[in-house]
Protein backbone atom coordinates (compact mmCIF):
# COMPACT_ATOMS: atom_id res chain seq x y z
CA UNK A 1 0.00 0.00 0.00
CA UNK A 2 1.39 3.40 -0.98
CA UNK A 3 1.88 5.97 1.81
CA UNK A 4 -1.37 7.64 2.80
CA UNK A 5 -1.79 11.14 4.28
CA UNK A 6 -1.08 11.27 7.99
CA UNK A 7 -4.02 12.11 10.26
CA UNK A 8 -4.01 14.92 12.78
CA UNK A 9 -3.37 14.10 16.43
CA UNK A 10 -7.05 14.55 17.22
CA UNK A 11 -8.10 12.25 14.37
CA UNK A 12 -5.56 9.65 15.42
CA UNK A 13 -6.84 9.77 18.99
CA UNK A 14 -10.37 9.30 17.67
CA UNK A 15 -9.29 6.24 15.68
CA UNK A 16 -7.55 4.79 18.74
CA UNK A 17 -10.80 5.14 20.71
CA UNK A 18 -12.64 3.14 18.08
CA UNK A 19 -9.87 0.54 17.91
CA UNK A 20 -10.18 0.06 21.67
CA UNK A 21 -13.95 -0.33 21.35
CA UNK A 22 -13.65 -2.89 18.53
CA UNK A 23 -11.03 -4.84 20.47
CA UNK A 24 -13.42 -4.99 23.43
CA UNK A 25 -16.19 -6.29 21.17
CA UNK A 26 -13.89 -8.97 19.76
CA UNK A 27 -12.81 -10.02 23.24
CA UNK A 28 -16.44 -10.19 24.36
CA UNK A 29 -17.24 -12.40 21.36
CA UNK A 30 -14.55 -14.90 22.31
CA UNK A 31 -11.65 -13.50 20.28
CA UNK A 32 -13.18 -13.43 16.79
CA UNK A 33 -15.90 -11.59 14.87
CA UNK A 34 -16.94 -11.97 11.24
CA UNK A 35 -15.96 -9.18 8.86
CA UNK A 36 -19.53 -7.92 8.54
CA UNK A 37 -19.50 -7.17 12.26
CA UNK A 38 -16.10 -5.46 12.01
CA UNK A 39 -17.35 -3.33 9.09
CA UNK A 40 -20.47 -2.41 11.05
CA UNK A 41 -18.41 -1.35 14.07
CA UNK A 42 -15.91 0.61 11.96
CA UNK A 43 -18.61 2.54 10.11
CA UNK A 44 -21.54 2.84 12.50
CA UNK A 45 -20.43 2.68 16.17
CA UNK A 46 -22.31 5.64 17.71
CA UNK A 47 -20.05 8.66 18.07
CA UNK A 48 -16.98 6.80 16.79
CA UNK A 49 -17.78 5.04 13.51
CA UNK A 50 -16.94 6.64 10.20
CA UNK A 51 -20.56 7.53 9.40
CA UNK A 52 -21.51 8.29 12.98
CA UNK A 53 -18.81 10.83 13.84
CA UNK A 54 -18.17 14.35 12.64
CA UNK A 55 -15.27 14.11 10.19
CA UNK A 56 -15.71 15.55 6.70
CA UNK A 57 -16.49 12.78 4.23
CA UNK A 58 -17.75 14.28 0.99
CA UNK A 59 -16.22 16.66 -1.50
CA UNK A 60 -12.68 17.91 -1.95
CA UNK A 61 -12.12 18.26 1.81
CA UNK A 62 -13.33 14.73 2.56
CA UNK A 63 -12.43 11.21 1.48
CA UNK A 64 -14.33 10.85 -1.78
CA UNK A 65 -16.60 12.73 -4.17
CA UNK A 66 -20.04 11.38 -4.99
CA UNK A 67 -22.03 12.23 -8.12
CA UNK A 68 -24.12 14.98 -6.45
CA UNK A 69 -20.92 16.67 -5.27
CA UNK A 70 -19.59 16.73 -8.85
CA UNK A 71 -22.47 18.63 -10.40
CA UNK A 72 -26.08 19.70 -9.68
CA UNK A 73 -26.96 18.25 -13.09
CA UNK A 74 -26.98 14.78 -11.52
CA UNK A 75 -29.80 15.68 -9.15
CA UNK A 76 -31.57 17.67 -11.83
CA UNK A 77 -31.57 14.66 -14.15
CA UNK A 78 -32.93 12.42 -11.40
CA UNK A 79 -35.65 14.99 -10.78
CA UNK A 80 -36.90 14.56 -14.37
CA UNK A 81 -37.60 10.89 -13.60
CA UNK A 82 -39.04 11.57 -10.16
CA UNK A 83 -41.40 14.19 -11.56
CA UNK A 84 -42.93 11.57 -13.86
CA UNK A 85 -43.49 9.08 -11.03
CA UNK A 86 -44.76 11.34 -8.23
CA UNK A 87 -48.28 11.91 -9.67
CA UNK A 88 -48.84 8.14 -9.75
CA UNK A 89 -48.22 7.86 -6.00
CA UNK A 90 -49.13 9.74 -2.83
CA UNK A 91 -46.44 12.22 -3.85
CA UNK A 92 -43.70 11.63 -1.29
CA UNK A 93 -39.93 11.11 -1.62
CA UNK A 94 -37.77 9.31 0.95
CA UNK A 95 -33.99 9.52 0.60
CA UNK A 96 -31.69 7.15 2.47
CA UNK A 97 -28.27 8.33 3.60
CA UNK A 98 -28.54 11.85 2.20
CA UNK A 99 -24.85 12.65 2.80
CA UNK A 100 -24.17 16.37 2.60
CA UNK A 101 -27.77 17.07 1.56
CA UNK A 102 -26.72 18.30 -1.86
CA UNK A 103 -28.71 15.71 -3.80
CA UNK A 104 -31.87 16.50 -1.85
CA UNK A 105 -31.43 20.22 -2.47
CA UNK A 106 -30.68 19.79 -6.19
CA UNK A 107 -33.70 17.52 -6.65
CA UNK A 108 -36.08 19.84 -4.83
CA UNK A 109 -34.86 22.92 -6.69
CA UNK A 110 -35.40 21.17 -10.02
CA UNK A 111 -38.79 19.78 -8.99
CA UNK A 112 -39.76 23.31 -8.01
CA UNK A 113 -38.75 24.53 -11.47
CA UNK A 114 -40.86 21.75 -12.99
CA UNK A 115 -43.85 22.58 -10.79
CA UNK A 116 -43.68 19.08 -9.29
CA UNK A 117 -42.65 19.52 -5.67
CA UNK A 118 -43.44 16.51 -3.45
CA UNK A 119 -45.80 16.58 -0.52
CA UNK A 120 -42.90 15.60 1.74
CA UNK A 121 -39.19 14.93 1.21
CA UNK A 122 -38.20 12.58 4.01
CA UNK A 123 -34.54 12.01 4.89
CA UNK A 124 -33.54 8.92 6.85
CA UNK A 125 -29.91 9.16 7.97
CA UNK A 126 -28.15 7.37 10.83
CA UNK A 127 -25.69 10.23 11.38
CA UNK A 128 -26.78 13.13 13.61
CA UNK A 129 -23.78 15.09 12.33
CA UNK A 130 -24.80 14.65 8.69
CA UNK A 131 -28.39 15.58 9.51
CA UNK A 132 -27.10 18.85 10.92
CA UNK A 133 -25.02 19.48 7.78
CA UNK A 134 -28.03 18.73 5.58
CA UNK A 135 -30.16 21.18 7.53
CA UNK A 136 -27.41 23.84 7.29
CA UNK A 137 -27.20 23.37 3.52
CA UNK A 138 -30.91 24.07 3.15
CA UNK A 139 -30.61 27.04 5.51
CA UNK A 140 -27.92 28.54 3.31
CA UNK A 141 -29.10 27.62 -0.19
CA UNK A 142 -32.80 26.74 -0.13
CA UNK A 143 -34.44 27.82 3.11
CA UNK A 144 -37.89 28.11 1.51
CA UNK A 145 -37.70 24.40 0.59
CA UNK A 146 -37.27 23.32 4.22
CA UNK A 147 -41.05 23.28 4.56
CA UNK A 148 -41.04 20.12 2.41
CA UNK A 149 -38.18 18.36 4.24
CA UNK A 150 -38.60 16.10 7.26
CA UNK A 151 -35.88 14.08 8.98
CA UNK A 152 -37.10 10.72 10.27
CA UNK A 153 -35.54 7.97 12.41
CA UNK A 154 -37.32 4.98 10.91
CA UNK A 155 -39.32 3.94 7.88
CA UNK A 156 -43.00 4.89 7.87
CA UNK A 157 -45.16 1.81 8.42
CA UNK A 158 -46.77 2.40 5.03
CA UNK A 159 -45.21 4.51 2.31
CA UNK A 160 -46.45 5.62 -1.09
CA UNK A 161 -44.00 7.51 -3.25
CA UNK A 162 -40.36 7.21 -4.23
CA UNK A 163 -37.58 5.70 -2.12
CA UNK A 164 -34.16 6.91 -3.25
CA UNK A 165 -30.67 5.80 -2.35
CA UNK A 166 -27.42 6.99 -3.95
CA UNK A 167 -24.34 5.01 -2.82
CA UNK A 168 -26.16 3.49 0.14
CA UNK A 169 -25.90 -0.24 -0.56
CA UNK A 170 -22.10 -0.29 -0.92
CA UNK A 171 -21.59 0.93 2.66
CA UNK A 172 -23.73 -1.79 4.24
CA UNK A 173 -21.79 -4.49 6.12
CA UNK A 174 -20.80 -7.52 4.04
CA UNK A 175 -19.45 -10.95 4.90
CA UNK A 176 -16.14 -12.00 3.43
CA UNK A 177 -16.18 -15.56 2.13
CA UNK A 178 -13.19 -17.62 1.09
CA UNK A 179 -12.91 -20.94 -0.74
CA UNK A 180 -9.97 -23.31 -0.39
CA UNK A 181 -9.54 -27.03 -1.07
CA UNK A 182 -11.45 -27.85 2.13
CA UNK A 183 -14.49 -25.76 1.17
CA UNK A 184 -16.07 -22.42 2.03
CA UNK A 185 -15.21 -20.44 5.16
CA UNK A 186 -15.98 -16.94 6.38
CA UNK A 187 -13.15 -14.51 6.92
CA UNK A 188 -13.20 -12.66 10.19
CA UNK A 189 -11.09 -10.52 12.47
CA UNK A 190 -9.11 -11.27 15.60
CA UNK A 191 -6.83 -9.06 17.69
CA UNK A 192 -3.04 -8.97 17.85
CA UNK A 193 -0.57 -6.96 19.93
CA UNK A 194 -0.39 -4.45 17.07
CA UNK A 195 -4.07 -4.24 16.12
CA UNK A 196 -6.19 -6.60 14.03
CA UNK A 197 -5.54 -9.65 11.87
CA UNK A 198 -7.49 -11.89 9.51
CA UNK A 199 -8.72 -15.28 10.71
CA UNK A 200 -10.99 -17.73 8.90
CA UNK A 201 -13.71 -19.80 10.55
CA UNK A 202 -16.48 -22.22 9.50
CA UNK A 203 -19.66 -20.63 8.18
CA UNK A 204 -22.35 -20.87 10.87
CA UNK A 205 -25.05 -18.85 9.09
CA UNK A 206 -27.38 -21.12 7.04
CA UNK A 207 -28.30 -18.33 4.60
CA UNK A 208 -24.67 -17.46 3.96
CA UNK A 209 -23.79 -21.14 3.62
CA UNK A 210 -26.55 -21.66 1.04
CA UNK A 211 -25.43 -18.66 -1.02
CA UNK A 212 -21.85 -19.93 -1.07
CA UNK A 213 -22.97 -23.34 -2.34
CA UNK A 214 -24.62 -21.69 -5.36
CA UNK A 215 -21.37 -20.07 -6.54
CA UNK A 216 -19.61 -21.83 -9.41
CA UNK A 217 -15.98 -20.88 -8.72
CA UNK A 218 -12.76 -22.74 -8.00
CA UNK A 219 -10.33 -22.27 -5.11
CA UNK A 220 -8.55 -20.16 -4.12
CA UNK A 221 -11.36 -17.62 -4.18
CA UNK A 222 -12.26 -14.60 -2.03
CA UNK A 223 -15.41 -12.52 -2.35
CA UNK A 224 -18.23 -10.88 -0.41
CA UNK A 225 -21.88 -11.52 0.35
CA UNK A 226 -24.03 -8.74 1.76
CA UNK A 227 -26.85 -10.19 3.82
CA UNK A 228 -27.50 -6.62 4.99
CA UNK A 229 -28.34 -5.56 1.42
CA UNK A 230 -30.88 -8.36 1.16
CA UNK A 231 -32.41 -7.52 4.54
CA UNK A 232 -32.65 -3.85 3.54
CA UNK A 233 -34.58 -4.68 0.36
CA UNK A 234 -36.91 -6.99 2.27
CA UNK A 235 -37.61 -4.21 4.75
CA UNK A 236 -38.37 -1.72 1.97
CA UNK A 237 -40.72 -4.22 0.36
CA UNK A 238 -42.62 -4.56 3.62
CA UNK A 239 -43.17 -0.80 3.88
CA UNK A 240 -43.73 0.23 0.24
CA UNK A 241 -47.45 0.32 -0.46
CA UNK A 242 -47.13 1.85 -3.89
CA UNK A 243 -44.35 3.53 -5.82
CA UNK A 244 -40.74 3.22 -6.85
CA UNK A 245 -37.46 2.29 -5.20
CA UNK A 246 -34.55 3.84 -7.13
CA UNK A 247 -31.06 2.75 -6.10
CA UNK A 248 -27.77 3.96 -7.62
CA UNK A 249 -24.47 2.32 -6.79
CA UNK A 250 -21.40 0.64 -8.18
CA UNK A 251 -21.61 -3.08 -8.80
CA UNK A 252 -22.47 -5.90 -11.17
CA UNK A 253 -24.88 -8.71 -11.84
CA UNK A 254 -23.99 -12.01 -10.13
CA UNK A 255 -22.31 -13.60 -13.16
CA UNK A 256 -19.84 -10.72 -13.29
CA UNK A 257 -19.61 -10.19 -9.53
CA UNK A 258 -18.68 -13.83 -8.92
CA UNK A 259 -16.72 -14.28 -12.12
CA UNK A 260 -13.99 -16.94 -11.74
CA UNK A 261 -11.35 -14.32 -12.52
CA UNK A 262 -12.65 -11.90 -9.87
CA UNK A 263 -11.06 -14.03 -7.19
CA UNK A 264 -9.93 -11.25 -4.84
CA UNK A 265 -13.35 -9.68 -4.29
CA UNK A 266 -14.25 -5.99 -4.40
CA UNK A 267 -13.50 -4.75 -0.87
CA UNK A 268 -12.23 -1.17 -1.06
CA UNK A 269 -11.41 1.61 1.41
CA UNK A 270 -11.41 5.37 0.79
CA UNK A 271 -9.26 7.82 2.75
CA UNK A 272 -8.61 11.40 1.63
CA UNK A 273 -9.19 10.58 -2.03
CA UNK A 274 -6.90 7.55 -1.89
CA UNK A 275 -8.39 4.11 -2.57
CA UNK A 276 -6.79 1.03 -1.04
CA UNK A 277 -7.65 -2.42 0.29
CA UNK A 278 -6.64 -2.21 3.97
CA UNK A 279 -9.76 -2.10 6.20
CA UNK A 280 -7.66 -2.17 9.40
CA UNK A 281 -6.04 1.18 8.50
CA UNK A 282 -7.24 3.95 10.86
CA UNK A 283 -10.73 2.62 11.71
CA UNK A 284 -13.23 5.45 11.98
CA UNK A 285 -11.28 7.72 9.63
CA UNK A 286 -11.89 5.88 6.35
CA UNK A 287 -14.82 4.50 4.41
CA UNK A 288 -15.07 0.74 3.82
CA UNK A 289 -17.14 -0.46 0.88
CA UNK A 290 -17.91 -3.46 -1.29
CA UNK A 291 -19.50 -3.49 -4.74
CA UNK A 292 -23.18 -4.38 -5.00
CA UNK A 293 -24.49 -7.72 -6.28
CA UNK A 294 -27.48 -6.36 -8.21
CA UNK A 295 -28.76 -9.85 -9.01
CA UNK A 296 -29.22 -10.41 -5.28
CA UNK A 297 -31.01 -7.06 -4.98
CA UNK A 298 -33.37 -7.88 -7.85
CA UNK A 299 -34.11 -11.44 -6.73
CA UNK A 300 -34.76 -10.40 -3.14
CA UNK A 301 -37.17 -7.72 -4.35
CA UNK A 302 -39.04 -10.14 -6.61
CA UNK A 303 -39.24 -12.76 -3.85
CA UNK A 304 -40.83 -10.12 -1.63
CA UNK A 305 -43.49 -9.10 -4.12
CA UNK A 306 -41.84 -6.15 -5.88
CA UNK A 307 -41.48 -5.71 -9.63
CA UNK A 308 -38.17 -5.16 -11.38
CA UNK A 309 -38.87 -1.97 -13.31
CA UNK A 310 -35.44 -1.61 -14.88
CA UNK A 311 -31.69 -1.98 -14.53
CA UNK A 312 -29.13 -0.04 -16.51
CA UNK A 313 -25.85 1.84 -16.32
CA UNK A 314 -25.67 5.29 -14.81
CA UNK A 315 -24.65 6.59 -18.22
CA UNK A 316 -27.78 5.29 -19.92
CA UNK A 317 -30.05 6.37 -17.07
CA UNK A 318 -28.78 9.95 -17.04
CA UNK A 319 -28.88 10.17 -20.84
CA UNK A 320 -32.45 8.85 -20.88
CA UNK A 321 -33.37 11.34 -18.15
CA UNK A 322 -32.21 14.28 -20.23
CA UNK A 323 -28.88 15.30 -18.73
CA UNK A 324 -27.67 16.48 -22.16
CA UNK A 325 -30.63 18.86 -22.41
CA UNK A 326 -29.97 20.10 -18.90
CA UNK A 327 -26.36 20.85 -19.81
CA UNK A 328 -27.59 22.96 -22.73
CA UNK A 329 -29.38 25.25 -20.26
CA UNK A 330 -25.95 26.56 -19.25
CA UNK A 331 -24.33 29.40 -21.14
CA UNK A 332 -21.24 28.04 -23.00
CA UNK A 333 -19.77 31.55 -23.02
CA UNK A 334 -19.62 31.44 -19.22
CA UNK A 335 -16.41 29.40 -19.29
CA UNK A 336 -15.89 29.33 -15.52
CA UNK A 337 -19.23 27.58 -15.05
CA UNK A 338 -19.68 25.70 -18.30
CA UNK A 339 -16.34 23.89 -18.55
CA UNK A 340 -16.36 22.38 -15.02
CA UNK A 341 -19.95 21.23 -15.49
CA UNK A 342 -19.12 19.68 -18.86
CA UNK A 343 -16.16 17.82 -17.34
CA UNK A 344 -18.34 16.64 -14.45
CA UNK A 345 -20.98 15.26 -16.81
CA UNK A 346 -18.27 13.49 -18.80
CA UNK A 347 -17.05 11.83 -15.59
CA UNK A 348 -20.58 10.72 -14.74
CA UNK A 349 -21.14 9.32 -18.23
CA UNK A 350 -17.73 8.02 -19.30
CA UNK A 351 -17.67 4.21 -19.46
CA UNK A 352 -14.10 4.23 -18.11
CA UNK A 353 -15.10 6.26 -15.06
CA UNK A 354 -18.55 6.31 -13.39
CA UNK A 355 -20.77 5.75 -16.39
CA UNK A 356 -20.40 1.97 -16.70
CA UNK A 357 -19.42 0.85 -13.19
CA UNK A 358 -22.35 2.64 -11.54
CA UNK A 359 -25.74 1.05 -12.11
CA UNK A 360 -29.31 2.17 -11.50
CA UNK A 361 -32.01 -0.30 -10.50
CA UNK A 362 -35.72 0.45 -10.28
CA UNK A 363 -38.01 -1.68 -8.11
CA UNK A 364 -41.70 -0.94 -7.81
CA UNK A 365 -45.10 -1.89 -6.51
CA UNK A 366 -48.40 -1.00 -8.23
CA UNK A 367 -46.65 1.35 -10.65
CA UNK A 368 -47.99 0.75 -14.14
CA UNK A 369 -46.00 3.32 -16.10
CA UNK A 370 -42.87 3.29 -18.23
CA UNK A 371 -39.81 4.91 -16.69
CA UNK A 372 -37.85 7.17 -19.00
CA UNK A 373 -34.59 6.38 -17.20
CA UNK A 374 -34.74 2.80 -18.48
CA UNK A 375 -36.13 3.57 -21.94
CA UNK A 376 -32.81 2.73 -23.61
CA UNK A 377 -29.96 0.46 -22.56
CA UNK A 378 -31.93 -1.69 -20.13
CA UNK A 379 -29.77 -4.56 -18.82
CA UNK A 380 -32.27 -6.51 -16.78
CA UNK A 381 -31.39 -9.63 -18.77
CA UNK A 382 -27.89 -9.52 -17.23
CA UNK A 383 -29.17 -9.99 -13.68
Amino acid sequence: MSPLPAPSEAALAHSHQLITHIRQQIDAAGGWIDFARFMDLALYTPGLGYYSAGAAKFGSAGDFITAPELTPLFGQALAQQLAEVLPHTAGNILEFGAGSGKLALDILQELERLGSLPKRYYILDVSADLRERQWQRFQQHGIHLLQYVEWIDRLPEQFSGIMLGNEVLDAMPAHLITLDQQGWQQRGVCTTDNGFAWADAPIDNPQLQHICQTLDVAPPYLSEVSLANRAFIRTLAQHLQQGLILLIDYGFGASEYYHPQRNQGTLMCHYRHHSHGEPFFLPGLQDITVHVDFSAIAQTAIDDGLDLHGYTTQSHFLLNSGISDLLQRLNPEDIKTYLPQTKAVQKLMNIEEMGELFKVIGLSRKLDIELRGFAGGDRSRML
